[in-house]
C-alpha cells in the first residue's frame, strides 16, 4: 500500500524524497513530484507558488523532464522542502564466507 505524501507530513515526504535520491532514480523522483504535486493543490497552484508558468512546470515533471537545480529547489520550497547535501554512506563490504575444508 503507497503511502500519500502530503502538506501535513513534511518529514514524510522528505524521507521518500531522500531515498529516491539515494537511488539515483531520476524518472522515480519525478513520478514522487508530480503526486506530491498534486496534493499539493496541482500544477497551477504549484507553478504559481514557485514562480513558474504551468508548461514549464508540466515540462520539468513529465517522463522527459530534466529539472534544473533552480526550479528543483523552487518546487520544493512550494512544499515546505529544501535540497540539502550528505555524503555517500559507505556500503559494508560483504562478509566472505570460509569455505571449511572437506575431509576425507
Amino acid at each position: 500500500m503507497k503511502s500519500r505524501i502530503t502538506e501535513k507530513a513534511p518529514s514524510r515526504a522528505a524521507d521518500r524524497l531522500n531515498e529516491i535520491l539515494g537511488s539515483d532514480d531520476l524518472a522515480q523522483l519525478l513520478v514522487t513530484l508530480r503526486e506530491m504535486t498534486g496534493e499539493f493543490g496541482g500544477v497551477h497552484q504549484v507553478a504559481q507558488r514557485a514562480r513558474l508558468n504551468r508548461s514549464q512546470l508540466y515540462r520539468t515533471l513529465s517522463d522527459r523532464g530534466n529539472p534544473e537545480f533552480r526550479t528543483l529547489a523552487a518546487i520544493l520550497r512550494t512544499m515546505g522542502l529544501r535540497l540539502a547535501v550528505r555524503p555517500i554512506q559507505a556500503k559494508r563490504p560483504k562478509r566472505m564466507l570460509r569455505r571449511r575444508p572437506v575431509r576425507h
